[in-house]
């Protein structure tokens, strides 16, 4: 099992992480635009939302309209706070871009067992 696997069973035992899983709507609109512009979407935000550490650190990231912010509460990658502690990427400097592609890759790995019911 790799790092992201064991990532996600651990984060499904949390109460809160648990509670998050996409709506009809958020599964019509991946397969409507398929996972490589999800992807694009993802990192987008990761970029722009989470790149420094802002002055709004928990509040960035919205609960609900786009399937990637549900991902992104699901799997602990909504604001730098939840990324460090659940992550072990420090919160007060520059995500590198390796930081950002693997927290993509956590994104995209929880919405495609979502969409194939393995959550």
């Amino acid at each position: 099992m790799n790092d992201i696997d064991s990532l996600l069973e651990r984060l499904a035992k949390s109460n809160f992480r648990n509670r998050f899983h996409l709506k009809d709507k958020d599964r019509e609109y991946v397969l409507e635009k398929g996972i490589d512009e999800i992807m694009d979407h993802a990192y987008n935000f990761v970029d722009t939302r989470l790149g420094l550490l802002k002055e709004n650190d928990g509040r960035q990231t919205p609960m609900r309209g786009h399937p990637v912010f549900i991902a992104q509460h699901a799997t602990a990658t909504c604001c730098r706070g939840c990324i460090e502690k659940w992550h072990h990427i420090k919160k007060d400097k520059e995500l590198s871009e390796s930081e950002k592609e693997y927290l993509v890759d956590v994104i995209i790995k929880w919405i495609e067992k979502e969409i194939n019911g393995k959550c």
